[in-house]
């Protein structure tokens, strides 16, 4: 069986340019982005910066790499962060923070998107005599972990309130945000008023094939353009990859609803055996298999045996992503593939 035979619910970040966006790459006016002379690449960072209401933004080939210059923003070498413990920038980016930034984090119990700001409020360290001061705070939306969780924008704005009062720096890991921008219907730039540094990912959810932006100050982004380059991240004529971004925005944003529907299908089928770990908001299943007989690892590897893809996140906890490349035909045999697993 091929790859393209499975149906791969593993993650968003498996699909494939579509042919429209294939035809924006191909006819990609271009220059070279180091000197700040690729007119595409200056149109999307333009066009995400308007989007979430800032100054400026600067195109990152990873949503790693825009995190962790965003980080090197907010906080010097030897002071803190704050984040929750399954976020992605402390759990899915190497050490980073702490390898190139030389930053020092400090977590939350892992909630996903149910923060509760007082929690937040109670870990910060100002400065004082040999304490790790603390300078900014980080959230992820949606949580990547936390099931495609969506934090309440009421949410949000008390930890604005409380990173004003303690002069703390807030950041957005928004790699899924446009999903949060679906579900809620919370307008982008609503979201960026919140935020000082934010990135977005352009290959997850949006089916560009590579791609995230770092948005902020003017101020901040000439600087990162500085961090960009020190970590490798200068690129030549990247116009290419940005003109697939653009297109993604253009044509797919609003469709993300369709994969919110679909993983609302799955949670149906996958509900009735005690298995969903969160109520679905978005476009990410979370299975909880502790009480189940089999455990993660079984059931993925039963499931590929049928031609269905899932993740595999711990001893008894899997993920199921819906996408662009997963029709509802698709659904269907998942679902059924799924279920026919989960009964026996």
């Amino acid at each position: 069986m091929t790859v393209t035979e499975f149906v791969d619910l593993r993650s968003d970040t498996v699909t494939r340019p579509t042919a429209g966006m294939r035809e924006a790459m191909a006819t990609a006016e271009v220059g070279d982005d180091v000197y700040g002379e690729d007119p595409t690449v200056v149109a999307l960072e333009a066009e995400v910066a308007a989007r979430f209401g800032h100054e400026a933004a600067l195109f990152a080939p990873s949503g790693s790499m825009a995190n962790q210059i965003a980080l090197q923003l907010v906080v010097p070498p030897g002071e803190e962060l704050l984040c929750d413990a399954d976020a992605h920038v402390v759990t899915y980016e190497i050490g980073a923070a702490a390898a190139y930034g030389g930053i020092s984090s400090r977590t939350w119990p892992a909630v996903g998107a149910e923060i509760d700001p007082e929690v937040v409020a109670g870990m910060i360290r100002p400065d004082g005599y040999f304490a790790v001061p603390t300078r900014a705070i980080a959230v992820e939306q949606t949580h990547n972990r936390g099931g495609g969780g969506v934090i309440p924008l009421a949410t949000l704005g008390e930890l604005r309130q409380i990173a004003d009062e303690h002069g703390l720096a807030l950041h957005c890991d928004g790699a899924r945000i446009w999903h949060a921008h679906v579900a809620d219907r919370v307008p982008l730039a609503e979201y960026g008023a919140l935020f000082d540094t934010m990135s977005v990912c352009l290959s997850k959810g949006l089916g560009a094939p590579v791609g995230s932006l770092l948005v902020g100050s003017a101020e901040k982004i000439e600087r990162a353009r500085w961090i960009r380059k020190r970590m490798g991240g200068g690129m030549r004529q990247v116009g290419i990859l940005a003109a697939a971004g653009r297109y993604a925005l253009d044509h797919h944003v609003e469709r993300l609803a369709e994969d919110h529907a679909k993983a609302a299908r799955l949670a149906e089928a996958v509900a009735p055996f005690g298995v969903l770990a969160t109520p679905v908001r978005t476009n990410i299943v979370p299975l909880d298999l502790t009480k189940h007989p089999l455990d993660a690892k079984a059931l993925a590897a039963a499931a590929r045996a049928e031609g269905v893809l899932i993740s595999v996140l711990g001893p008894r906890t899997a993920r199921l992503v819906t996408h662009l490349d997963v029709s509802d035909g698709a659904v269907d045999r998942a679902a059924a593939t799924l279920t026919h697993l989960l009964r026996a």
